[in-house]
């Protein structure tokens, strides 16, 4: 039997490790996130119709598909960019960790 919510990565990129730390903290203290892994990336992308290359920090926000919009309010309000990358995936796993995340980022009870 399936689930009937949705799990998934909540796809940000940041211009430093400060700014997506703020975020991660932000995020997994307010329950919005199970866990959030950041990892520098190195990304060429076109801004304003120029080709751009800058380093960045990656963020693999875990979380319930429930929370994207109040996930995304927060990201913007924090976030130095614009217009910050802001994607959600969804998931499949082992049930075990997926109930982890499900309980730590829905707000709900195990």
């Amino acid at each position: 039997m399936r689930c009937l919510f949705m799990l998934g990565i909540v796809y940000i990129t940041a211009g430093n490790m400060e700014n997506a730390s703020q975020i991660a903290r932000e995020l997994v203290s307010r329950r919005l996130a199970a866990c959030v892994n950041m990892f520098p990336v190195s990304s060429v992308y076109r801004w304003k119709e120029e080709i751009e290359e800058d380093n960045e920090i990656a963020m693999f926000v875990k979380t319930d598909s429930s929370r994207f919009e109040e996930i995304t309010q927060l990201v913007k309000s924090l976030h130095t960019y614009e217009m910050p990358a802001i994607e959600f995936w969804g998931i499949e796993g082992e049930k075990e960790y997926l109930d982890w995340v499900h309980v730590n980022s829905s707000g709900e009870k195990a």
